[in-house]
């Protein structure tokens, strides 16, 4: 999952510094209670999905691309998504969760969201990387702030970014400064991914009774439903500067 240098995260959570509760505590001491476990081996099954997912994508969408050199940097970006899988897949063999078990879950949601915004064409595809993993990372980075320190650690390894952010920047805007007319179009279309990606993450944690008691403060101190609404508000604002510097209206 990626998110560019240049672009603006969600602001993690005021007390993120200053870890309490599950936060303060390893996974050894942290794993004793049952339903935190199944918290945790569902955000690591969605997340590895969702890695997976990635590599499949981003694979595709080098079919796309127009020179080379745009499909080779495609492919390493692939390759890079493809490894943080396989962290998340060692990692779930290690704490005794079967891999595929803890991933099935989510897999419909996620095929459901790639197929409903299956880009039509190359800028298509970089903006809905550039938008949609944006905004599953920023998500994944609040709850991290949450988990307990081994945990955290891997989560926010595995989000970091793989150059597709920078990358997509420079594609769109240049399109954008060739012909301004694809910028309305883009802009439509980024729309449409904020949109769905939010549905897509309000599904997934509502139909997971552990996730959403994580999210309202049941596993995970720190969280309560006041805060749920302002981090999706977070969220939403990093979007809207991710959106200015490809260049668009969000």
């Amino acid at each position: 999952m990626e998110t560019p240098d240049n672009a603006t995260s969600a602001a993690a959570p005021d007390d993120a510094d200053t870890p309490t509760g599950i936060a303060a505590k390893d996974w050894a001491t942290a794993s004793a209670e049952p339903q935190y476990r199944a918290a945790v081996i569902d955000l690591l099954g969605a997340l590895a999905y969702g890695e997976l997912a990635a590599f499949e994508r981003l694979a595709e969408d080098a079919k796309l691309a127009p020179s080379l050199e745009d499909k080779a940097e495609l492919a390493k970006m692939a390759s890079a998504e493809f490894h943080h899988f396989e962290r998340l897949r060692d990692r779930l063999t290690v704490v005794d969760a079967e891999p595929t078990a803890a991933m099935e879950p989510f897999a419909k949601a996620l095929d459901d969201f790639h197929r409903q915004t299956a880009p039509s064409d190359w800028l298509e595809g970089l903006v809905k990387a550039y938008v949609g993993d944006s905004i599953a990372s920023d998500f994944y980075r609040e709850v991290a702030a949450r988990l307990d320190s081994d945990t955290r650690a891997l989560v926010l390894a595995v989000l970091d970014d793989t150059g597709h952010g920078n990358f997509a920047v420079e594609k769109v805007r240049a399109a954008i400064d060739a012909d301004p007319r694809v910028g309305g179009r883009l802009a439509l279309w980024a729309r449409r991914l904020m949109g769905e990606a939010l549905s897509q993450a309000q599904r997934v944690v509502a139909e997971r009774d552990a996730l959403s008691t994580m999210l309202v403060g049941g596993v995970a101190d720190g969280f309560d439903l006041a805060e749920v609404g302002r981090m999706f508000s977070r969220i939403t604002e990093a979007h809207t500067k991710r959106m200015a510097a490809l260049g668009l209206a969000a």
